[in-house]
């Protein structure tokens, strides 16, 4: 069984997306990312033959399913979902409209669920893979004036939690990282 493995990384264009795509390429694992632009998508493939992008907003909901199976069947098993994609709200929970807790959630937790409801069904058929859910510091406590962006990460910390025990029977491993 050969150790490099293929690597699924929403978010790669900045941040910890980048950096794990970089760390991951750099010992000889295959990622595959997204992105929001062609010009994300040249640039990440220039790194590496190993680095493929695809232009997917985690929101776009409609489209997940459909993009994860044509990476299936261009790329083969993914062995390893980083949920990455996400950004933190910033204002005081009085003075943000709803509007930006809803779009805050459909970022950080509605995208993370639909991209590993698309991804479920093939690691539980392989019986095996690993979900790693990128949260934060603010999944565990909180801080005046990002209360959207802590429930949206208490949410994805719950889920994974959860997710753990239902996914643990089929070999799939579930992490939350919560980097701060």
């Amino acid at each position: 069984m050969s150790a490099h493995k293929t690597l699924f990384i929403t978010g790669i264009s900045s941040g910890f997306g980048k950096a794990l795509a970089s760390a991951a390429l750099a010992v000889g694992h295959r990622v595959i990312g997204t992105v929001r632009n062609q010009g994300a998508v040249e640039a990440f493939e220039a790194l590496s033959p190993e680095a493929h992008a695809v232009i997917l907003d985690v929101t776009d909901f409609a489209r997940i399913d459909s993009v994860v199976a044509e990476i299936h069947t261009r790329y083969g098993p993914v062995d390893v979902v980083v949920n990455n994609a996400g950004y933190g709200h910033e204002g005081i929970f009085e003075e943000s409209p709803l509007e930006d807790m809803r779009r805050q959630f459909d970022v950080n937790v509605f995208g993370a669920v639909a991209i590993t409801k698309a991804f479920v069904p093939y690691l539980r058929e392989r019986r095996r893979g690993h979900i790693i859910n990128i949260t934060s510091m603010g999944g565990t406590i909180t801080l005046p004036g990002i209360s959207y962006y802590c429930a949206s990460k208490f949410a994805l910390e719950g889920l994974s939690d959860t997710l753990s025990k239902e996914l643990s029977p089929f070999n799939i491993l579930v992490t939350a990282v919560a980097p701060g």
